[in-house]
């Protein structure tokens, strides 16, 4: 199978972007991911899969997590987190219950660990939510390969499209 077609694929579907934030002792970490999604309500459950190849993957195990909704404006953290330090930008941490959190989201659900499977070169950690809070705006998205505002996304993928 091709897998760089199977890629383009499935950035077909459009998706908000997260960082999935944990702690471990007195370091904080963070990773973005696009590859989360509510499971359950029933107990409250929500799903993220990480990369085996991720340093945050091996983190995640068995610690509490937070999955940081971002906001438009937030591009720079979602790229620090994805690997490409942004020079300068400072991390607006803030302490939550279980684990830290970015501030200034559009939304956050803290998380106890609750099970985790094996997902070919992922792996997938639910978690069940314990506290989270939401507010209005903007969300960051991604499709196609394009990362920014849901307007400014739309209007870079018909450009390449024209192209």
């Amino acid at each position: 199978m091709d897998t760089r077609a199977l890629r383009h694929c499935l950035g077909r579907f459009a998706t908000g972007v997260t960082v999935v934030t944990c702690r471990d002792g007195e370091r904080v970490h963070g990773i973005t991911v696009n590859s989360f999604t509510s499971v359950s309500l029933e107990p409250p459950l929500v799903l993220v899969s990480i990369a085996r190849s991720a340093r945050a993957c091996e983190l995640l195990a068995g610690r509490p997590f937070a999955v940081n909704i971002l906001r438009a404006h937030q591009r720079d953290l979602a790229l620090h987190f994805a690997g490409k330090p942004q020079e300068g930008l400072g991390i607006p941490w803030e302490a939550g219950r279980l684990a830290p959190r970015l501030a200034g989201c559009l939304a956050y659900l803290e998380c106890s660990p609750w099970q985790a499977y094996d997902g070919g070169d992922h792996v997938l950690y639910l978690g069940r939510v314990e506290e989270f809070s939401y507010g209005d705006g903007e969300p960051l998205v991604f499709f196609a390969g394009v990362l920014g505002p849901l307007g400014e996304v739309e209007r870079e993928v018909l450009a390449r499209q024209a192209r």
